[in-house]
């Protein structure tokens, strides 16, 4: 077992039994990052928190500094003399993660103008592409705005990753892995998701920006 996964079921340990489909959503992110792939992420309340939440760890530092390589910071500074090398060195490695949450002139005019169950799914239609990866977030399951999203991005030829409760609810059927937490209640759920999101980015980030 990785590391990062050992030091989260010392913690909690009621999360031990998600450890085989927690590997499996590291997998497909990882291989989507590594082919230029990005990842959406939606969900409700305090899901759509969690969606920006995993966006801010995974777009800049997050364990580690992510500085540039050395050629980079050249071109820079070959492209703006005298400026570039202090722009590239205020830059960070990053892997495009974009929430769906947080486009509040877009989320209440689809709402308003054509179905508030489709917000996500438009965007996963215009910015999805084949060998991407959605991420929804619905401690029930069923959150219809979330499960419409998932549906486009079958479609779209995207992998779908689930974060819910106990049973996975309606969208379990629609995902490639589900990580179905052990618990009932909504608090504890969403408790259980974050030490979870974080290992996934550290161990993004151990791959992609090795120290």
């Amino acid at each position: 077992m990785n590391e990062v996964l050992k030091m989260t079921t010392t913690r909690y340990p009621d999360l031990e039994a998600c450890i085989p489909v927690i590997e499996a959503a590291f997998e497909l992110m990882r291989v989507s990052f590594s082919q230029g792939g990005k990842l959406l992420l939606c969900g409700n309340g305090g899901s759509a928190a969690d969606c920006e939440h995993v966006v801010g760890e995974l777009m800049k530092g997050f364990m580690s500094k992510r500085p540039l390589q050395a050629s980079t910071i050249e071109r820079f500074e070959s492209e703006f003399p005298g400026e570039g090398t202090s722009i590239a060195t205020k830059l960070q490695g990053a892997l495009p993660a974009i929430s769906l949450v947080s486009h509040s002139s877009f989320l209440t005019a689809y709402a308003n103008d054509v179905a508030s169950e489709m917000i996500f799914a438009q965007q996963v239609y215009g910015y999805g592409r084949p060998g991407d990866v959605l991420i929804g977030f619905s401690t029930s399951g069923n959150s219809v705005n979330v499960l419409r999203a998932l549906q486009v991005a079958k479609l779209q030829g995207m992998k779908t990753i689930g974060f819910t409760g106990f049973n996975g609810g309606k969208m379990r059927a629609l995902c490639d892995v589900s990580i179905c937490v052990p618990s009932e209640r909504t608090p504890h759920i969403q408790e259980r998701h974050l030490p979870i999101y974080h290992a996934l980015c550290i161990m993004l980030e151990e791959v992609f920006f090795p120290s």
